[in-house]
């Protein structure tokens, strides 16, 4: 589930920076994102993201999460390869899982240390609450999140 829904995401982001130039991005992210993961959950599994530098509040992390994005964080720290770390865990009798996003090069014009000023004004207007700046290539941006929904039997 996580792979078919990054790779639609990241194709859909693409495509629209390509359409329409990095404002155009930045528009498709916000608003077609979250259809992209509803696309993709089921009745019985949740697909999300997350981050501890969260561009949309919609995306911050519960307690869980923030355990395991600080672990993924000390992982890659301790030099372990970023594009295969993952974690998951039942917890309160609810599976979970979180696959960490590495910070590829298509991004750093949204996400980077150098963004163009007009680029900063269109973050800046859509996200008032921006914090996923300031990364490098292969840094940790965030993780997929896959949550098992079905009642417990």
């Amino acid at each position: 589930m996580i792979p078919a829904f990054a790779q639609q995401l990241m194709d859909t982001v693409q495509k629209a920076k390509e359409d329409g130039g990095p404002i155009a991005a930045i528009d498709a992210c916000q608003d077609l994102a979250p259809n992209i993961a509803k696309q993709h959950s089921t009745s019985d599994w949740s697909l999300g993201r997350t981050s501890l530098k969260t561009r949309s509040d919609d995306n911050a992390p519960d307690e869980w999460e923030r355990g395991v994005l600080q672990q993924f964080a000390e992982r890659a720290a301790k030099g372990e390869d970023v594009k295969t770390i993952s974690y998951a865990e039942t917890v309160n009798g609810q599976f979970r899982l979180m696959k960490a996003i590495p910070l590829q090069e298509g991004c750093l014009g949204c996400h980077g240390n150098a963004i163009k000023p007009e680029i900063a004004a269109a973050l800046d207007a859509k996200y008032p609450n921006d914090q996923a700046r300031g990364y490098s290539v292969g840094d940790i941006r965030g993780a997929f999140t896959l949550r098992h929904t079905a009642a417990k039997q």
